[in-house]
């Protein structure tokens, strides 16, 4: 499990496309700090599979269907990438409960800046608005995120400077994809709401 609060701003250093599949490399230092073989590593908030380890880099399989999901098939060698590794079970609840599980993707509609935080409207599937309510929380791109306002097929949300300056938010531009998780209690409340629908 994670919690949204990106520890480090990575870098693709390889990419690696298979025939249903594809090898990313990352660079990471504070990620792969004792990082071995079987860790799980969020990648822009998709939860990934360490492979390999060496020095401050990594190397994880994406299969096809994360590929689908995702944002992760646009990422090319060079592209910064938001990473943190799973909360250990001792360790400070920061954001909110994040499972790596990208539920769809959106895209940056436009920014608007101030003078100590942007606002950033992004589009959002019309099969997740449901899960999307003002003042909820979001996760865009592995970052936990309140939401300021929610519409049918967008929300917006605000960055604050820390945001902006350690994340890929900060450089992300209008068409550019992100990845999107909504909050899982919103999920597990649906399901047995309809359960219990379907039993009268």
């Amino acid at each position: 499990m994670f919690t949204g609060i990106v520890e480090e701003l990575g870098e693709i250093t390889a990419v690696e496309n298979l025939d249903d599949a594809s090898r990313f490399r990352v660079r990471g230092p504070v990620v792969t700090e004792g990082a071995k073989h079987g860790d799980s590593i969020a990648v822009n908030g998709v939860c990934l599979t360490v492979v390999e380890h060496e020095n401050d880099e990594f190397t994880a399989d994406v299969m096809a269907e994360t590929l689908k999901r995702s944002s992760l098939g646009a990422l090319t060698t060079g592209s910064r990438v938001n990473l943190e590794r799973p909360m250990i079970a001792d360790g400070r609840f920061g954001g909110h409960v994040v499972q790596g599980h990208v539920d769809g993707t959106g895209a940056i509609v436009e920014r608007t800046p101030s003078e100590h935080w942007e606002i950033v409207k992004i589009s959002l599937p019309a099969e997740l608005s449901k899960y999307v309510v003002e003042k909820g929380s979001i996760t865009v791109d592995g970052v936990s995120l309140t939401v300021v306002e929610a519409a049918d097929d967008y929300f917006t949300i605000s960055l604050i400077p820390t945001t902006l300056a350690l994340t890929t938010l900060g450089v992300k531009q209008a068409g550019d994809p992100v990845n999107l998780e909504v909050d899982i209690i919103a999920k597990y409340v649906e399901r047995m709401l309809t359960q219990q629908e379907a039993g009268k």
